[in-house]
C-alpha cells in the first residue's frame, strides 16, 4: 500500500498530543494505544484483526512460558509453537505468494492462488512480538501481566510500520513509568523535524530521479543515467528509512520514550561489515541476537561461521521481501562478509581512502538488485553502469536530470556525511555558542515551512519500508 501517511500523520499528531498531555499518566498508554491502533487502521484496516490476533497469542506465550518456569522441556514446547506461530502468521502473509510461484515454475505445475495483499509493517511488529516471547523464555525480562502495556509495545505507532525493530527489554520499564521534560519534548520535536525534512525534501525529490531511470529500458541507458540513477536510489533509501527512523525516534521523545538509534552515517563506512553496523542497526543487532549467536555466532568451527553468515544473510534478503533479488542481495552481502572475515577487511583497512570508495561501490551494486524487479534488468543495469551501448556517456536524459536535481544530490552528499554533528561540537565561545542555538532554532522552522510547502504542492509521499 501506498499512502500519504505522511500527511496524515502532520494532522493526526496533534490530536494525539493534545489528548496525551491532557489526562492522568495512568490513562497515557491507553491514549497512545488506541492512538496507534486507529493510525494502523487508516492505512489497514481490514488487518487490524490480525494484529490484535497476534498481540494476543503473544501475551498468551509469555504468560504460559513464565508459568512454566521449573519445566524446561514444556518451556521449549511453547517457544517453539510462538515461534512457528509468528513465522508461520509472517510466511502465509508475505511469501505464500512467491511459494506457490517457485513450485509452479519448478513443477511446471498451475496452481491458483488469490493473491493476498502484504500488511503495512507485518515484518516489524512480528519481530516485536518474537523478540518479547524469546527474552521471556531466556529469563531477561518477566512475562508482561498488562495486555495494554504489552499492546502497547507491539502497536505503538511511530515505529510500527517502518520500524526500528525496538526491543521488549529495552522499553518494558518505560512502558510503566516514564519521565516528561521540556528538553526531551524539544530534542523530540527538533528530531522529527529532522527526519521529517529528510524523507520530503530529499528522499522524495531522489525518488522521482531513480523512478524515471528504473522505468528505462535497460538497453536504453546511458552510463550517465545508471550512475545518476542507482546514486539517486543509494541516496532515497537511505534519507527515506532513515527520515522514518528519525521521526519515530522523535515522537518517542515527545510521548516520554527514548529508543535507540538506528542509523549512524553509513555511507562513510570503511568496510562492508562496517556498513552493516551502521545501517539499520535494529535490524543488524536482531539477527545477530535471534539468529546468528543461537547458531554458534563467530564461536565455532570456521566452515560454522561462513554457513551462520550465509544463514542469516539469506534470511536478511528474504525478509526485506519475497523475490529472488532480495535473496540474492542477502547472499551478496554474505559473501562479501564472509570474504572480509577471510582477509579482505585487512587488507582495504590500509588502503584508505580507496577502502571507504570500494565500499561504496559494492553498496550501490547491491542497491542495484535491491531495486530491479528482476535478475535480467539488474544484470543490464550493472552493465550499463560500466558500458554504455550507444557510445554516449552523459545523453539528454543524463543532463536532464542532472541539471534539474543537481542540487538534491549536493545536499544529500554533504549531509550524507557527519558534517553537522561536527559543527555542532564546534563551540569556541559562549557568544558563538549562543549564535548557534539561535541559528538551530531558525534553522529548524525553516525546514518545517519547508516542508510544509512540499507536502501541500506534492502527492509523492510513498515510504519505501512500508512494503516490508
Amino acid at each position: 500500500m501506498v499512502f500519504s501517511s505522511v500527511i496524515f500523520l502532520f494532522f493526526f499528531l496533534p490530536l494525539v498530543l493534545a489528548l496525551y498531555f491532557s489526562v492522568p499518566f495512568k490513562w497515557k498508554n491507553t491514549v497512545l494505544l488506541i492512538s496507534s491502533l486507529v493510525f494502523y487502521a487508516w492505512g489497514e484496516p481490514r488487518y487490524v484483526v490480525l494484529m490484535i490476533v497476534s498481540i494476543i497469542m503473544n501475551y498468551g506465550f509469555g504468560i504460559w512460558i513464565d508459568k512454566a518456569d521449573d519445566h524446561e522441556k514444556k518451556r521449549v514446547a511453547i517457544l517453539t509453537f510462538a515461534i512457528v506461530f509468528n513465522i508461520g502468521l509472517l510466511g502465509f502473509f508475505k511469501y505464500a505468494n512467491f511459494f506457490v510461484d517457485v513450485m509452479n515454475s519448478a513443477l511446471q505445475t498451475n496452481f491458483r492462488f488469490h493473491p493476498i495483499p502484504l500488511p503495512i509493517g507485518i515484518s516489524f511488529y512480528t519481530f516485536h512480538a518474537l523478540s518479547y516471547v524469546i527474552d521471556v523464555y531466556r529469563k531477561r525480562e518477566k512475562a508482561q501481566q498488562n495486555l495494554f502495556r504489552l499492546s502497547l509495545y507491539i502497536t505503538f505507532f511511530p515505529q510500527l510500520v517502518a520500524g526500528p525493530i525496538i526491543r521488549y527489554n529495552a522499553v518494558a520499564e518505560q512502558l510503566s513509568k516514564r519521565v516528561f521534560s521540556s528538553i526531551q519534548f524539544a530534542e523530540g520535536i527538533k528530531r522529527f523535524i529532522l527526519g521529517l525534512s529528510k524523507k520530503t525534501l530529499l528522499a522524495n525529490p531522489l525518488g522521482s530521479v531513480a523512478d524515471t531511470v528504473f522505468a528505462t529500458s535497460a538497453a536504453d541507458l546511458s552510463t550517465g543515467s545508471a550512475w545518476i540513477g542507482i546514486l539517486a536510489y543509494t541516496l532515497q533509501i537511505y534519507y527515506d528509512f532513515s527520515g522514518y527512523s528519525d521521526m519515530a525516534i522523535g515522537l518517542g521523545k515527545m510521548f516520554g520514550f527514548e529508543f535507540a538509534e538506528n542509523f549512524h552515517y553509513p555511507y562513510i563506512s570503511k568496510s562492508i561489515s562496517e556498513f552493516w553496523r551502521r545501517w539499520h542497526i535494529s535490524l543488524g543487532s536482531w539477527f545477530r541476537d535471534y539468529v546468528y549467536i543461537p547458531l554458534g555466532g563467530s564461536r565455532a568451527a570456521p566452515w560454522k561461521i561462513y554457513r551462520n553468515l550465509f544463514i542469516v544473510w539469506a534470511l536478511t534478503g528474504f525478509w526485506h521481501g519475497a523475490s529472488w533479488t532480495f535473496i540474492a542481495w542477502g547472499l551478496y552481502y554474505g559473501i562479501l562478509i564472509a570474504l572480509e572475515k577471510a582477509g579482505l577487511e585487512k587488507i582495504l583497512s590500509k588502503i584508505y581512502p580507496v577502502n571507504h570508495v570500494v565500499v561504496l561501490l559494492l553498496v550501490m551494486i547491491g542497491w542495484v538488485f535491491f531495486r530491479a524487479d528482476d535478475f535480467g534488468y539488474a544484470t543490464e543495469f550493472i552493465a550499463s553502469m560500466f558500458y554504455s551501448r550507444g557510445g554516449e556517456i552523459f545523453d539528454s536524459q543524463a543532463l536532464s536530470l542532472l541539471s534539474l536535481h543537481w542540487l538534491h544530490f549536493a545536499i544529500a552528499l554533504i549531509v550524507a556525511a557527519p558534517v553537522y554533528p561536527k559543527l555542532q561540537r564546534l563551540q569556541l565561545n559562549k557568544v558563538f555558542t549562543k549564535a548557534q542555538t539561535v541559528f538551530a532554532l531558525l534553522f529548524n522552522f525553516f525546514l518545517f515551512g519547508e516542508v510544509i510547502l512540499y507536502l501541500i504542492n506534492s502527492t509523492y509521499n510513498p515510504f519505501l519500508y512500508f512494503r516490508f
